[in-house]
């Protein structure tokens, strides 16, 4: 939540706000990179990947931003709040899937048809 209101501070910094949409966009995405049903894969990103994408951006962060950002998010959960979630994110992960499944198809689509036609 700080990251959410971080990005929407006026004084936040472009680039460190780029990389908090994208990492926020994706946490708040229901649609996971690895998807959290594939075995100990599924869970990288959020053991992994998101921490630490998340300590890089507070580190870019303004300290006066993210000390008003903290304060808001504190405030955002003491109030019981819904957490927002983002169909822009959903979206941009699910162009990333069929990116990289067409890019698959691409390079051994003729493989696999080979493969199961000699079957």
């Amino acid at each position: 939540m700080t990251l959410w209101f971080c990005c929407r501070h006026p004084q936040m910094p472009w680039l460190p706000k780029i990389f908090a949409l994208l990492v926020v966009g994706y946490f708040l995405s229901p649609i996971d990179l690895i998807p959290d049903f594939i075995p100990v894969l599924g869970y990288l990103d959020e053991l992994i990947l998101l921490p630490g994408c998340i300590y890089l951006i507070l580190r870019m962060v303004p300290p006066a931003v993210l000390t008003e950002a903290r304060a808001q998010a504190t405030q955002w959960i003491a109030t019981h709040q819904p957490r927002p979630r983002s169909i822009v994110a959903a979206i941009v992960i699910m162009l990333l899937w069929m990116i990289f499944f067409s890019w698959l198809w691409q390079r051994y689509g003729a493989q696999l048809q080979a493969y199961f036609s000699a079957s």
